[in-house]
């Protein structure tokens, strides 16, 4: 299934997101299963706890052998329409996080990059 072309209206649907709210343990079965670049990532997590994946990835849920699952899934529209545009600043912000675990928010080459981050959205947001 793709998100993506589920909705039926004429809005982009850049993003899924699956909001749990049953925890893991009251239920066997049940993962959320995304398919995309990297493999296949199997997802359950706790009540309150969310998921965001691209709506085009393929994606579906394990069957249910024992309780119940109870989850909600929206469509979000990214203010980036273009997916490799949204990667990359996914891939930005992911190394800025690193290198202020490492060397400090403050330091002034990661403080740099942020600066850089927070442009490119500027530059490629629709709103």
């Amino acid at each position: 299934m793709r998100g993506d072309r589920l909705t039926g209206l004429r809005i982009r649907t850049d993003l899924s997101m699956t909001l749990f709210r049953s925890e893991p343990e009251d239920y066997d079965g049940g993962e959320l299963v995304v398919e995309d670049l990297y493999g296949s990532h199997e997802v359950k997590l706790p009540a309150g706890d969310a998921v965001l994946y691209p709506a085009s990835s393929l994606h579906m849920v394990t069957r249910v052998t024992r309780g119940q699952r109870v989850a909600s899934f929206f469509w979000l529209q990214s203010m980036i329409r273009d997916a490799h545009a949204r990667s990359m600043i996914f891939d930005l912000d992911t190394a800025i996080q690193a290198l202020a675990e490492r060397l400090g928010r403050d330091d002034p080459e990661t403080v740099k990059l942020t600066g850089i981050y927070h442009n490119l959205i500027r530059y490629w947001a629709e709103v």
